[in-house]
């Protein structure tokens, strides 16, 4: 034939049915469907039942030979195809949708279209909840009302509106029906355009809208599944399926005259043909037979009355439990003259109500093929093309780290979108931190996170993308997964608090001393690595002996005073604590005063000025290890002239009517116990008063196991 010049506008569908695959390529033309080409091949096997697929590849053979007849009759490659689903678990969603815009706008297509689309997103979510492990697929959806301005509207396009609104019906197909057709097709060297359900096909040729406003139902009996459309109001109200149809009538007429399937589907459209009085075939034996039609129609009759009582029930069922008015029945199946009348019995509607519709269903279709002529038979086919121009392709396919996956395409599908189809873990994609440490600083939990790492590294199409980026058909994408950071690290002198300063007041000069820091009981420098679970104290105050360890000077030759109070090596000096000391009466001119002694002879001392001078440094910032000389070790200054050794020993003492218990020495005095009990000593309120078992004492007094200590202010 004479290559068409609207090449370029061609539309290929395919009705692949149960038993035939029927090829139309086409164009719409000035509201008419052009047919430029038709083929036709029969499946050489049962390789599909009940509208589903069951040799892939056997159908993919059966695809491509349709395929070249087609591209044989026009002269061209075809390389997209619109398609069709039917099968035995149809499901339907009723969704609505609703959209305000922020001023009052004139309604566009593109407006409309995201409204239905949103309504079809919501129908997906609520099919696919989680509560069934079985995936469904949107195959095609339907608009049963607008409204405008919460009025109902036959059209929104055009209208300004502040809110707009959309009842539709949504149809869903098992996953496996529809990775099934796709996988045949692409066998076939084909790409799905569009796919849609095979009762929408059918119902936009058979019945034109003008008839919709009416309660009526199209049924389309095939070979493996007889599909159901009803229309009230002006809308497809309803859609349905069930796996009966013209292949029960062929089965029982294979078993009845001992011939197989084929040849009993060739008795079965003779026999429903009226010109034909007597049908002649031969059964497996070789046998010439020749049986009237009518008998070979009574024989059918009982599988007919089956079919046309369930599809009847279906009918009622989703009109909402009543029958319709009238009903148009297409497709080679229904062709049997007792269907018609089976179906209107059980609908209880007048039989010229239930009418086989034949090529007048094609009135808006141009059929000029050789080989073919108008037939109802070509009814899916056809409406699988003109659908084509009202709904596109509601699936894409991409491919993530080497993955093949399917997406169903809400027109605004991410590189996040596939990811997740996946089930790539969330964590994989964003920058992960390196391991954390939690420690305790003076018995609070203290953490520190790890360094971040990077984030994952996505291409799409080997360009460099993000989780945003958008998405189409036949994409490649690749994640490389992010990164984890670095170990958090902390050493002792990065702790805030060790960093601060304890200033004293030593003979009317300010001391600044750095902190001691404790780890898990152990002193250490500021240079140590602060580990997982460790526990770090960081003391508020200097014992007298540390201070003067600070100060170089040898606490034993002075007659010492904390805040006014006689003190001894032990005595805790906190935060602007006045010290003041002088050398022991013994030692010292009498005639002198006390301060005088301190200022001309021990503050003249060359080590107390150079450590005075490196206090004054640290607190400038200039400080480094200025606690390196400071011998924590108390008890083994106030024994270092102490040859013998005792051993360690707890005693627990009753301090303020509570038992403390003392730990780490062999020996203990008063001043011990502000080690293991809390006294706030950097807020006098007033004069401190100590009672050892009910009598005054110094804070050098030995105390032992059992003892009773009272303190207090006075």
């Amino acid at each position: 034939m004479e290559k068409d010049k609207n090449t370029n506008n061609y539309v290929f569908g395919l009705d692949i049915g149960t038993r035939s695959i029927v090829g139309v390529v086409g164009y719409l033309e000035y509201g008419r469907f052009k047919i430029a080409a038709m083929a036709e091949k029969l499946h050489t096997t049962r390789s599909m039942l009940d509208g589903q697929i069951h040799d892939i590849y056997k159908v993919g053979d059966t695809i491509r030979q349709v395929k070249l007849s087609l591209e044989s009759q026009l002269d061209i490659d075809l390389k997209d195809v619109c398609i069709a689903a039917a099968g035995r678990v149809l499901r339907t969603v009723n969704s609505t949708a609703e959209y305000e815009f922020e001023e009052e706008t004139r309604v566009t297509q593109e407006d409309i279209y995201s409204l239905n689309l949103l309504a079809v997103e919501h129908a997906h979510n609520k099919i696919n909840d989680g509560s069934s492990k079985e995936k469904f697929y949107c195959v095609g959806n339907t608009p049963i009302r607008y409204q405008l301005n919460d009025y109902d509207i036959g059209n929104l396009e055009g209208h300004k509106a502040r809110k707009i609104y959309v009842e539709l019906i949504a149809t869903f197909l098992p996953e496996e029906v529809v990775d099934g057709l796709y996988e045949a097709v692409e066998y076939a060297g084909l790409n799905v355009a569009s796919l849609t359900l095979e009762p929408i096909a059918s119902m936009n040729i058979a019945i034109p809208e003008q008839y919709r406003l009416l309660n009526i139902c199209l049924v389309d009996v095939g070979a493996g599944t007889s599909d159901i459309c009803i229309t009230k109001d002006g809308s497809i109200v309803a859609y349905g399926m069930i796996p009966l149809a013209g292949d029960e009538i062929t089965e029982k007429i294979a078993k009845n005259y001992l011939v197989d399937f084929n040849t009993a589907e060739t008795i079965k459209i003779a026999a429903s043909n009226p010109e034909n009085d007597i049908v002649t075939f031969n059964d497996i034996m070789g046998l010439e037979q020749k049986v009237p039609s009518s008998e070979i129609q009574a024989i059918a009759d009982e599988s007919i009355a089956n079919m046309a009582k369930a599809t009847a029930d279906r009918i009622i069922e989703l009109n909402g439990g009543k029958s319709v008015n009238a009903v148009f029945v297409v497709g080679g199946g229904g062709k049997m003259p007792s269907y018609v009348g089976h179906l209107a019995k059980d609908l209880s509607i007048a039989p010229e109500r239930v009418a086989i519709r034949g090529k007048e269903v094609l009135t808006t279709v141009d059929f000029n093929i050789d080989g073919f002529e108008k037939d109802s038979l070509y009814v899916t086919p056809i409406g699988i093309c003109t659908n084509y121009y009202t709904q596109k392709n509601k699936f894409i396919f991409v491919n993530v780290n080497n993955e093949r996956i399917k997406l169903y395409d809400n027109n605004k599908l991410t590189v996040f979108d596939a990811i997740m189809q996946i089930g790539y873990p969330n964590e994989k994609l964003f920058p992960r931190r390196g391991k954390e440490i939690e420690y305790m600083l003076n018995g609070k939990t203290r953490l520190v996170r790890g360094l971040p790492g990077e984030g994952a590294v996505i291409t799409l199409n080997k360009e460099q993308a993000s989780l945003n980026t958008p998405i189409e058909q036949n994409d490649v994408i690749y994640v490389e997964e992010s990164t984890i950071g670095e170990a958090a690290s902390m050493t002792l002198g990065q702790i805030e608090e060790f960093g601060s300063d304890i200033t004293f007041d030593v003979n009317g000069k300010n001391i600044v001393c750095p902190r001691f820091a404790y780890v898990n009981g152990e002193l250490k420098s500021e240079f140590y690595d602060i580990r997982n679970g460790d526990a770090v104290r960081i003391e508020n105050f200097y014992t007298v002996g540390q201070l003067f360890t600070f100060l170089d000077l040898d606490y034993s030759k002075y007659d010492i005073m904390v805040n006014n109070m006689p003190a001894d090596k032990m005595t805790k000096v906190y935060e602007n604590f006045t010290v003041d000391f002088n050398e022991k009466s013994e030692q010292k001119d009498y005639n002198d005063e006390p301060n005088e002694a301190m200022d001309n002879e021990a503050m003249d001392n060359e080590d107390v000025k150079d450590n005075i001078k490196h206090s004054e440094e640290h607190a400038s910032g200039n400080n480094s290890d200025t606690d390196v000389n400071i011998n924590v070790d108390d008890n083994a200054n106030n024994n270092e002239n102490d040859n013998e050794s005792s051993a360690v020993r707890d005693i627990t003492i009753i301090v303020n009517n509570g038992p403390v218990t003392l730990s780490g020495k062999s020996n203990y005095i008063l001043v011990d116990l502000f080690q293991f009990y809390e006294f706030d000593l950097s807020k006098p309120k007033g004069n401190i008063v100590i009672l050892l078992n009910g009598e005054t004492c110094e804070y050098t007094a030995s105390i032992n196991d059992g003892d009773v200590v009272k303190i207090y202010w006075e």
